[in-house]
């Protein structure tokens, strides 16, 4: 089942891996990029348009450079209560959490889901840029709970995601399970076309949709099968441009981007995943202590720039002469049909409606803050924990 050791003869490239779809990918999209030591596909045909199809129908990713964890044991909890800003114990069983991990400064590690299994058993979803870097501060942490394990079980799973209004509809054509009684941030261990799979009512696009771990090697057979019982309903590949497309449009913040080890949750708006009240503390409540009692110096906000100039990352934000700001992404949004970008800025200069200006390649473009998110989010329900 989920929980057992797939074989060691994966494939690897000098420093890149390749995903269980690998062939897949070079048949359907041609030439693959390099993702945080993984080969992906950019794009099947055109980045605007598997944007489109997520937002108006459904689209199916392969998601497999992303990392998976188990922590197991007596002191399960107790280790991811000290070590992530949310309140763990606040997590059932079937549920799933959004939390960051943390820094002794407070800065982000790494934002994850956990899947809570068992009474002594959660399971983490970690972004693929700092899956090891995530696994070894874990590991150490361990140390200091007695009768806890941390596994990296990043080579046992593949990982799909199906996004899209019709996302519910073309899945329920390949379970028994009635997946419309899935709340959103639920998830059941279930049988996908005759494959033991775990399924998330989770995504990354603001629309409805499910993420699929399911074992490495059964991988290519869930891709071909959900893409055989989709295509009518106007399901499409999608690679990591449309996906980095999606997020900008709903303020989803990317490693790398929006977060890093020098950002904290309240920085970049996520204070809502910081718990301060946890009686025992987690490792960089100090310095979160301080900023909900003083306040932040930037904020991460939403920008518009005039015309059609995209802001990309490293991009100087201004007012006058004077530097505020910098974008950390950039995109044209197909759903509004215009550049939007995301940024950080002084907290003074923050305010929804303030007009700044983004240095693009030279040119001084007007820009306007505005309200997170660009576009409506249309997932099942809101997360109850």
């Amino acid at each position: 089942m989920l929980w057992v050791e797939v074989s060691k003869d994966i494939t690897i490239m000098p420093s890149l891996i390749k995903t269980p779809l690998y062939q897949t990918h070079v048949d359907l999209a041609g030439k693959l990029i390099e993702f945080h030591g993984w080969l992906l596909p950019l794009s099947y045909k055109s980045i605007m348009d598997e944007a489109r199809a997520v937002r108006e129908r459904v689209g199916v990713f392969d998601i497999s450079h992303m990392g998976e964890v188990q922590v197991y044991g007596r002191n399960a909890l107790e280790l991811l209560q000290y070590t992530t800003s949310n309140d763990v114990t606040a997590l059932e069983e079937g549920r799933v959490q959004y939390t960051t991990l943390l820094n002794d400064d407070g800065g982000i590690l790494d934002d994850f889901l956990i899947y809570r299994v068992g009474v002594e058993r959660y399971f983490l979803c970690l972004n693929a840029t700092n899956t090891q870097r995530a696994v070894s501060w874990l590991a150490n942490q361990a140390l200091h709970f007695p009768e806890v394990e941390v596994k990296d079980l990043t080579h046992h799973f593949g990982m799909l995601s199906v996004q899209g209004p019709n996302a519910e509809a073309l899945l329920m054509k390949t379970t028994k399970t009635d997946l419309s009684k899935l709340e959103y941030y639920q998830f059941v261990i279930c049988s996908l076309g005759g494959y033991s799979v775990i399924l998330s009512r989770t995504g990354y696009t603001g629309e409805d949709g499910f993420e699929i771990f399911c074992e490495w090697r059964e991988t290519p057979a869930l891709w071909k099968l959900i893409n055989n019982r989709g295509k009518n309903l106007g399901l499409v590949p999608v690679g990591l441009g449309a996906r980095d497309v999606l997020r900008q449009e709903m303020c989803f913040p990317l490693y790398g981007h929006e977060l890093n080890d020098d950002i904290t949750p309240y920085e970049a708006g996520l204070g809502w995943l910081v718990t301060l009240e946890k009686e025992e503390g987690f490792i960089g409540c100090e310095v979160l202590v301080n900023q909900y009692r003083h306040g932040v110096k930037r904020k991460l906000v939403a920008v518009e720039t005039v015309g059609r100039n995209i802001a990309r990352q490293g991009h100087p934000i201004m007012v006058g002469s004077e530097l505020v700001g910098e974008v950390t992404s950039g995109t044209m949004s197909p759903t509004l049909n215009k550049p939007i970008a995301l940024g950080f800025v002084n907290t003074e200069h923050c305010q929804v409606g303030a007009k700044v200006k983004v240095s693009i390649r030279g040119n001084m473009c007007d820009a306007i803050i505005v309200d997170k998110p660009f576009t409506q989010s249309n997932v099942k329900k809101k997360p109850k924990t």
